[in-house]
């Protein structure tokens, strides 16, 4: 059937640890570390320098060209401007602000007048100095993104299938501010002007899915498309050949087959954004997994650190293996849990040793499996070994950059090879060209 995707895998999905855990605000942290880097693009400068007072949601650092501003979380002093461990790795720039704890807000957090009749460029424009970005882990620029999909999208597909096992945050995020979602999701379909609008859902989000049943009685137009689990449907283009059954091509983009693709997050934020006046400063993060005590989901600020997030959440097991940011197929392990959350971070995945499946000695038995599961219908064996031997020509004729990262081939293979870090390793040697 052309709805369905090649490949994919069925892992335990663990949704269960969090997902009927109410969602709760954590505390405010007593220090807020905003990383100038928090979107694909030009990273941030700072507008303020140490010693200036800041209030909530003022805009603290800018910059140029494929780049949305990034605002301060608390109110407060800034501390210090100085590099700063990333959840993805290595360090970034960081703005410290110590909290005065009196969340004084800034005066350009407020409403805006009649959205509803506010032109597409107009809600581009609040949408860009809102600072928002695609929220479920990809972090471009949302602006960016609706603009260039302007006159070319005639399917917009709002992203709610939350595939990666262990995260809830979206599904609770659905269940608790439906409404939002929704007319964040009419601010993109008023600026991207489709023919077809969809909510696209897993089978395993039932509530969800009727509690969006009830609500587009208040939304002609949109329609909901419940979908069988299946990782990783919620990757864009699998989700595109699902929903539209369409394939976007080697390189291309969804705009290249029509198609326009938001997360739940993103649009909740959209809506925060237009008509409340508050920009990307707070978001759901799930806290799970067998490593730590109380698995829940929390609103926090960006900048709060991975050790408060956790302490919020009871704290670590004696068996606490590996934490990860984001989840167990695509998450980057952490080393250092003074790490602060982005607004990219939707999950903090705290594994204990009985989830440790690493062998000691990784081995290819060329069973194929990795070949059957691919959804980008590529071969991960050949591109592990050109990786290994920085043969950049073999990994360019395999398209190594049409990988997705989605973890189905490490998933399936059984000699444990680490796949998806070799790929890693190979991107960064072809966008740099050495050898």
């Amino acid at each position: 059937m052309k709805s369905l995707f090649f490949g994919g895998v069925h892992p335990a999905g663990r949704k269960e640890l969090s997902a009927a855990v109410p969602l709760s605000a954590m505390a405010l942290p007593a220090q807020a570390a905003v990383l100038l880097r928090q979107h694909i693009g030009a990273p941030c400068e700072p507008l303020v320098t140490v010693g200036d007072t800041v209030c909530v949601g003022q805009k603290i650092a800018d910059g140029g060209g494929l780049c949305v501003p990034i605002h301060a979380p608390v109110s407060g002093v800034v501390d210090a401007i100085e590099d700063r461990p990333h959840p993805g790795g290595g360090v970034c720039p960081a703005i410290i602000i110590k909290n005065d704890f009196l969340d004084t807000p800034a005066p350009t957090m407020k409403p805006y007048s009649h959205p509803e009749r506010s032109t597409p460029t107009e809600l581009l424009s609040i949408i860009h100095e809102a600072g928002i970005v695609g929220m479920g882990g990809a972090a471009f620029p949302s602006d960016v993104k609706a603009k260039t999909g302007m006159r070319q999208t005639d399917t917009l597909i709002l992203n709610a299938c939350e595939c990666e096992p262990y995260i809830t945050a979206d599904d609770v995020l659905l269940r608790t501010r439906t409404s939002d979602v929704l007319q964040g999701l009419a601010v993109l379909s008023h600026v991207l002007g489709p023919d077809r609008t969809v909510i696209a859902v897993e089978d395993n989000k039932a509530e969800a899915a009727a509690l969006l049943r009830e609500h587009l009685a208040d939304f002609p137009g949109v329609e909901l498309k419940v979908l069988p689990t299946r990782y990783p449907q919620g990757a864009e283009k699998q989700l595109i050949q699902a929903v539209a059954g369409r394939q976007v091509p080697s390189g291309g983009l969804p705009r290249d087959v029509g198609c326009a693709v938001f997360n739940v997050a993103t649009a909740a934020a959209v809506y925060r954004a237009v008509y409340e006046g508050t920009p990307a400063i707070e978001r759901v993060v799930t806290v799970t997994g067998e490593g730590v005590k109380q698995p829940r989901n929390l609103i926090v600020r960006t900048g709060t650190s991975f050790l408060e997030v956790i302490a919020a959440a009871g704290g670590l097991t004696d068996d606490v293996w590996k934490v990860l940011s984001g989840g167990p197929m695509m998450g980057v392990a952490q080393r250092d849990l003074s790490v602060p959350v982005t607004k990219s971070t939707n999950a903090i995945v705290c594994l204990s040793n009985a989830q440790n499946g690493e062998a000691p000695h990784p081995t290819c038995i060329r069973c194929g499996k990795c070949l059957e599961v691919c959804p980008m219908r590529l071969e991960p064996l050949y591109l592990h070994r050109y990786s290994g031997a920085g043969d950049l020509d073999a990994l360019d004729r395999l398209h190594l950059m049409d990988c997705i990262e989605c973890g189905c081939c490490a998933y399936a293979c059984p000699g444990k090879l680490p796949l998806v870090e070799s790929f890693r390793r190979g991107k960064r040697a072809l966008k740099e060209g050495v050898k």
